[in-house]
């Protein structure tokens, strides 16, 4: 079998400036997202373009138009009228755009039918307070419908489903999705618009707060705090009866660590093999590549849920038959919809022996939209060497996906990971499994206390772990890793573990794509 061509997985998501090219997709997107309500004219789209281009956003995905928000920048007044669609919009010609305001005004958000279920509207929501915190703004303000409420017109008012809704009792396909972005509700706007039958044409008023506003300034002040948000999960194996429980399990945990608004979550190594306790019971050898089989169907599968809850989402490992020979591979699945791998590149001797495991030759270091890392499956973060070459391609943190089966391969794992914090002034997450799976050879029984490790300075977590779960129980841990403080150490620690390397007496010599590189 040859390797895979990840590119046939993968989404083409990009967030962008809408464009007048754009125009008969947005139109067409917006009849099916309004029904009876007057889609956007050529014109309104090209004065909106003239007026404030970089406040106009889409989503693309595979070449078509999947989302958008239109948006204007005005002076905030009690006194506006905030209930008028077309006093505040100008009817969408946005000719009321005031470059020196400092509210955002969201006039408008759609996801298309065929793209619903993918969070888009996070995206989008999140591109608008980026706007907020580069131009200085102090608030994002939105009026939102509430297409939920005409099954309810008839048993309560809308202030009454509104706070149904505050209170999760009733759900708003809108509504609650905006509260999950960070927005409060202000107030209830009636006839805001009278077309707008789902809402009984009442839209909510709801405002987010820009907490990196500086009042009075000219420009924006970059904040001191850099912070990602890991998931790590702890994961137990037990008998399924196929792949579609498995998806369940796993669903379960990124849509827990979406609503969290992780940024990366992270899976244990060979979690997967659970898949063998549904398949015909056989030598390890074989079962391993039974294992591999299920490859196509991992991969299409995790970076659907990466895209869907947007989150990357590092993949454990998984076994993989590329040109007749077997790899243990992590797969790196980014919420753009891009896929990476990392062979494992130390093979254990019991994966030698039992599974006829082969290893890679290459460290590679991944570039996210949370900086670049790098991923170290198991026993290859007990190699030193590895973790310095991920160092010296700018890796800022590594992922540690390990599967371990007594407490002393756990802790050779453990310490090691908080060795490699110290020696490269980084961040290090590792996810093990518990649980076992006693018809599963070489994969029977496990011990893990998952956890997330940083240099030991004095700025950082006492006892230099930022956040561990209880040994050898199914869980999840989420923390928030300051990348600014983590530079800051590098360049101005108690000691510089890097910086003062003796590079004159050693050296790590590498070979990699035909050259030799060191570090």
């Amino acid at each position: 079998m040859e390797a895979l061509d990840l590119k046939n997985f993968e989404y083409n998501i990009v967030v962008r400036p809408l464009s007048m090219d754009d125009f008969e997709q947005l139109r067409a997107m917006a009849l099916l997202c309004f029904p009876g309500i007057p889609a956007w004219s050529r014109e309104q789209i090209a004065s909106q373009l003239k007026i404030f281009p970089e406040g106009q956003i889409v989503i693309e995905i595979d070449g078509r138009l999947a989302a958008s928000a239109n948006n204007v920048i005005i002076n905030y007044d009690t006194k506006h009228q905030w209930h008028n669609w077309q006093a505040v919009a100008d009817n969408g010609y946005i000719r009321n755009h005031n470059p020196k305001g400092d509210t955002l005004y969201g006039i408008e958000i759609m996801v298309h039918p065929d793209f619903r279920g993918m969070k888009l509207s996070r995206r989008l929501y999140e591109a608008r307070k980026q706007i907020c915190r580069e131009k200085n703004l102090a608030r994002f303000i939105i009026a939102g419908r509430i297409p939920g409420y005409h099954q309810h017109a008839d048993k309560m008012s809308a202030s009454e489903y509104i706070e149904s809704v505050l209170n999760g009792a009733n759900y708003d396909p809108v509504l609650t999705a905006q509260l999950s972005n960070g927005f409060s509700v202000r107030g209830l706007i009636p006839n805001y618009l009278p077309d707008d039958k789902e809402s009984c044409g009442y839209a909510t008023y709801l405002e987010w707060t820009n907490l990196d506003h500086q009042a009075g300034a000219k420009r924006r002040f970059h904040s001191l705090v850099e912070q990602i948000r890991v998931c790590v999960v702890q994961y137990q194996l037990r008998s399924i009866s196929g792949f579609e429980e498995f998806m369940k399990q796993c669903e379960f945990f990124v849509d827990t660590a979406s609503d969290y608004q992780s940024d990366f979550v992270l899976f244990p190594e060979l979690f997967t093999t659970q898949l063998l306790s549904c398949v015909e019971a056989t030598r390890p050898g074989q079962a391993a590549r039974q294992l591999a089989a299920f490859t196509p169907q991992f991969l299409d599968f995790f970076i659907d849920l990466a895209v869907k809850f947007n989150v990357n989402i590092i993949g454990g490992s998984q076994f993989v038959i590329e040109d007749d020979i077997l790899y243990n591979i992590s797969y790196l699945f980014q919420r753009d919809g891009t896929i990476g791998k990392q062979y494992k590149i130390h093979v254990t001797p019991s994966e030698r022996k039992w599974w006829g495991v082969n290893p890679g030759k290459k460290v590679e270091v991944f570039e996210t939209d949370c900086g670049p890392i790098a991923i170290q499956i198991c026993y290859d973060i007990e190699f030193p060497e590895l973790t310095r070459i991920a160092a010296s391609k700018g890796a800022q943190m590594v992922f540690v996906p390990f599967n371990t089966d007594t407490r002393h391969g756990y802790l050779r794992v453990r310490h090691c990971a908080q060795a490699r914090c110290i020696e490269n002034h980084m961040y290090v997450a590792i996810a093990g499994c518990t649980g076992n799976l006693p018809f599963v050879e070489n994969s029977d029984i496990h011990y893990a206390q998952s956890g997330i490790f940083t240099p030991a300075d004095m700025e950082f977590a006492r006892d230099a772990i930022a956040a561990e779960c209880n040994p050898n129980v199914e869980t999840i841990i989420i923390h928030d890793l300051d990348i600014e403080q983590l530079r800051r150490h590098r360049e101005a620690g108690s000691v510089q573990n890097w910086n003062d390397r003796m590079l004159d007496y050693y050296q790590v010599v590498y070979n990699e794509d035909g050259g030799e590189f060191r570090v």
